[in-house]
Parts: structure tokens; sequence; C-alpha cells
């Protein structure tokens, strides 16, 4: 069955689908709604999934965009509820926010309800997984991808990291709500989904290296839907309904696509490891952030630069093994510590477990590249569009494309590149660079 042509409902097939990959592609989401004023649907889908008391969990600003107005629709329909809103507003993802919400929870409860977006949304899911109980979102703002995956975005001992959670059974988006988020969160949402050209593309190019598991099926609907959601861009900042609600069915179709290969390869690449170096270092040493799909916009134009950079070079096996030969990985690790802080220190317990440095599995990676360079090259050219598409796009709903604009210095943005490999085990172009011996030369040339 070609998945790209069914339509979003029928995509949460219950039984899911055998697919030719050799996966068997679920969501466990069940339902997603999206409209004007669809708001007043949700005592169904409550009732459908065998709500008896609800526990809604928002935030200050949340609250006040539909918080409030759900309270009033359970009131209506006599369904009870109870209801916990943090204290503060820079809400993190992390322990104690997790924390906070566990030691408030009703056991009474049997559904849990996040109104808000990526944040929330991580810790609901979290919530969801470590009570047992079924979960829903009502989205608040079409800002991440977030909405349907099985996994969440934390910060763990100061380190971002991806925790298996729960998926939601029903994602509703009340266009009345999302239409009206602030501006900043509607160019987020828009940075989030121009990130697929990366993840995609690295996603490739890692499956003929690594022999990673890829889905060409998988790849072409994130592909389709970001095609789809960028016909209308342009109309973002006239808050038009249409664009919205194509960008709100992109970022939950990526949460899918996500969920269909057991992955977040579909949704990330390198442009997302700027954004979490970017959030580390913002809790270690309280430096610039912003929202994560204003960063990844920006990861993304400076993703482009450092390919634009890859079609002219020639690989040569000497000079590749003689780089990683003079590697000093302990130097390294001491850049880590200071660029990272704290941080460091898992990343590289991480390593010792995934030999990124390892000679030996360097040699086999440089003899897949040097072998299928042409065909790499291919990948690139078929995958990214021009930077300078991207940057206009970005533009035009006036979204931020330079670190710059986050206070950042080329050398910062440089030294960032050099840790993305470290974030993950998940081959990237930072660490291409690195197996063939020319991060320092083209890092120095774009950054």
């Amino acid at each position: 069955m070609d998945i790209t042509r069914l339509e979003l409902s029928d995509l949460l097939k219950s039984d899911g689908f055998k697919c030719s990959c050799g996966k068997f592609h679920h969501t466990d989401v069940e339902d997603v709604v999206i409209g004007h004023g669809v708001l007043k649907e949700l005592p169904n889908y409550i009732r459908k999934h065998g709500g008896e008391k609800i526990f809604l969990l928002a935030d200050q600003r949340t609250h006040k965009a539909a918080g409030k107005k759900t309270e009033d629709i359970l009131c209506e329909h006599e369904i009870p509820y109870a209801l916990y809103i943090y204290p503060h507003e820079d809400l993190e993802p992390n322990e104690l926010a997790l924390g906070q919400v566990a030691m408030n929870f009703d056991e009474e409860c049997n559904l849990i309800i996040s109104i808000g977006s990526g944040t929330l949304n991580d810790i609901g899911k979290m919530l969801a997984k470590i009570t047992g109980r079924k979960y829903m979102v009502i989205a608040t703002a079409p800002s991440m991808d977030g909405y349907a995956s099985n996994n969440s975005s934390m910060i763990s001992a100061g380190i971002k990291v991806t925790i298996p959670s729960k998926s939601p059974i029903l994602i509703l988006s009340d266009l009345d709500v999302v239409c009206q988020a602030p501006v900043k969160l509607l160019q987020a949402g828009l940075g989030d989904m121009l990130a697929k050209y990366i993840s995609i593309c690295e996603w490739r190019i890692s499956h003929l290296i690594n022999s990673e598991y890829y889905c060409e099926q998988v790849a072409d609907l994130v592909r389709s839907t970001v095609k789809k959601c960028l016909q209308s861009a342009g109309d973002l900042l006239k808050r038009d309904s249409k664009t919205i609600k194509n960008i709100m069915e992109g970022l939950i179709l990526s949460g899918i696509a996500m969920s269909f290969a057991g992955i977040s390869r579909p949704a990330s690449g390198v442009e997302h490891y700027f954004s979490h170096i970017w959030d580390m270092r913002a809790l270690e040493f309280q430096t610039n952030s912003d929202f994560h799909g204003i960063q990844v916009g920006i990861g993304t134009v400076l993703a482009l630069k450092v390919y634009e950079q890859i079609p002219v070079l020639q690989p040569n096996k000497e000079k590749a093994l003689d780089y990683v030969a003079r590697f000093q990985y302990d130097k390294h690790k001491s850049f880590l510590k200071e660029f990272l802080g704290s941080s460091a220190s898992n990343l590289i317990l991480l390593e010792q477990k995934e030999g990124k440095y390892d000679k030996t599995k360097h040699y086999l990676r440089l003899e897949r590249i040097l072998e299928n360079w042409n065909e790499i090259i291919d990948i690139i050219n078929q995958e990214l569009p021009d930077l300078s598409v991207v940057q206009e796009l970005l533009q035009t709903v006036g979204a931020p494309i330079d670190p710059a604009f986050l206070g950042f210095s080329p050398e910062l943005v440089k030294k960032t590149f050099y840790a993305t490999k470290d974030i993950r085990d998940k081959y990237s172009v930072s660490r291409l660079l690195w197996d063939i011996g020319e991060l320092e030369r083209i890092a120095d040339k774009v950054f």
C-alpha cells in the first residue's frame, strides 16, 4: 500500500500497515481532529475513549488560550476533572516539571489531557506513561512536530534526551485557537517543517554508509507533507487558516512518521542538534535560547550552507586516515567539558558505548564513503533545496535565519557544529566530514 496517497485519518489504521521495508508501521494515535470550533467536540472523544474523570494539565499561557474554555465545556457536559496549572511561565521539560505534576496528579483520573504544545505535550506523554493513563492533547500552537510521536524530548541531567513515552490517542487542534498563537510559534512550526529536508537526506546517507534501517515510503510521506506545507507558507503572517492547517497536519504527520519508523530519523538531523546544544548551553551557562522551531530553522540554514560545500569535495583515503590517526579524543573531551559544562560528562559516557571515534569502525565507514561518494552527492542534490529558497521563505514570514539573532558569534556557531557529532549516535553531516578529514576546514569556510 502506498501510504503517501492516504489521508491523515486513514493513516491511523488500528491494525497498521505491512511495508516492503520489512517493518509493520503503526501509530497509537487513534483520532486527529483539526478544524474551526472543534474544541466543543472534546466530550464526544472523552466518552469514546472511556474517560471518567479528566486530569487537565496546562501552564499560565495555555490555560488562557484554551484551558478555561476546555473547563467550561467539561462543566457543561458534567464531566468531572482535576486541573494542574504550572505556576511559573518559563517551563522546561525536565525532572522538576515532571515531578511537580506527578506529585499533584489525581489518582481518580483515568485520562490525562495536556493543553499546550511542545513542552506540555512532552510532559503529558511522560506523565501518561508513568501513571498508565490514556492521554490526549489539545494543541495551542502549530509549533513543533512532537504531537503524535511516542517519545518525549526531555532535559535529563542537563542534556536534551529523547525518552520513550506515550502517544496521545487524540490530537485536537481547534483552528480558532492555533491561528491566534503568537507569531513566533507560527514561525517555529514552519522552521521545524523545513528541517525535514535535512533529516531525510541524512537518513538516506546513513542507510548507504552504515546500513541503517530506512523506509522509502515513510521518507516519501514526509517529503509530500513538507511540499504541501510550503505551498501556502507565504500566507502564514496573515494567520491564514489553510496555511496553518497545512503546517499543523505536517507537524502531526511528522510525528506519525517517527512512530512508523520507530526512530526520530524522518524528522530530525544535524539542524536539530544545533538547537539541542544551544538549549544545553542555556541551561548550563544561562546563555541565549529561543523556541525549538526558531532555532531549528536557523540550524537548517546553517546545515544547508555546509551541504553546499560537499559536492566539490574529493575525499582522499590517506588524508582521512591520517586525520583520524592524529585526532586527540582526550583533547576533544576537554573541549566538550569547556563548551557544554556538566552535561558533557554524559556525552562522553555515551561515546564509550557508541564508539563513534573507534578507528576500526571509522575505516569501515570510510571504505563505504569512498565507494559510494557519487551516490552521496546524488542524494544531497535530490533531497536538499537551494539555500536561497529556504532563506527567502523564512524571511518572508519574519523568521530569523542568522544565529546572530540569538547573539551567537561565528566562533560559537563553529564550536556548536563540532559538538553536533557528539549529541546522539545518529550519523549526520558533521560526522561525515570528520570521517573524511574535512570537518575543521569546511567549518572555517562556512562559519
